[in-house]
């Protein structure tokens, strides 16, 4: 169920993932499935789950990757997968692989010395969660209009500054873990 899930999700995004469509992939009457789950919200799970867990460069990450390196095979993940946003922000992830990237950035910044490690996981997962979600439309902020009138500093400074998505992720870590 898992990695249809995951397949239906990467085809369709969230709305694409329902128990019937699960059941007609695996070729099983929907009612079978239904007796085993409460509701698509426990395929959200699964399949948020299994795609962690099937993600091989973040789960090297995960073994031996510096906190840097580790959030951005992170968000290299949830941008291959823009539903994975999504579910996190319906549902807290507590499936085992989710709970392995959780351990490995805590024990990392542990590690660096952080009086409230969990807290500052929460605020590196959170930047790398909205910087993933925004990730589709980086290329339309150039072609945004900016009225010089109201930010004439934004302004000048939009006008030479090239938005690359990853970069600014990269710079945006970078800060945050420079506190």
């Amino acid at each position: 169920m898992a990695t249809t899930s995951v397949k239906l999700l990467d085809e369709g995004g969230l709305r694409a993932l329902t128990i019937r469509a699960v059941a007609l992939r695996l070729e099983v009457a929907p009612a079978s499935l239904y007796s085993r789950m409460d509701s698509v919200d426990d395929l959200y799970d699964l399949g948020f789950d299994q795609a962690l867990g099937q993600d091989v460069a973040l789960q090297r990450a995960i073994e031996d990757a510096p906190l840097h390196e580790l959030m951005l095979a992170y968000y290299r993940h949830l941008v291959a997968h823009p539903w994975a946003s999504q579910v996190i922000a319906m549902r807290a992830p507590r499936g085992p692989n989710y709970l392995r990237l959780s351990e490995r950035m805590c024990t990392l910044l542990s590690e660096r010395g952080s009086s409230d490690p969990l807290g500052d996981a929460y605020a590196l997962s959170n930047f790398v969660i909205g910087s993933a979600a925004t990730t589709p439309i980086a290329g339309l902020e150039r072609q945004a209009p900016i009225d010089e009138g109201t930010a004439p500093l934004y302004s000048s400074l939009h006008a030479e500054h090239g938005v690359d998505a990853k970069t600014i992720v990269s710079k945006g870590l970078k800060v945050l873990l420079a506190r």
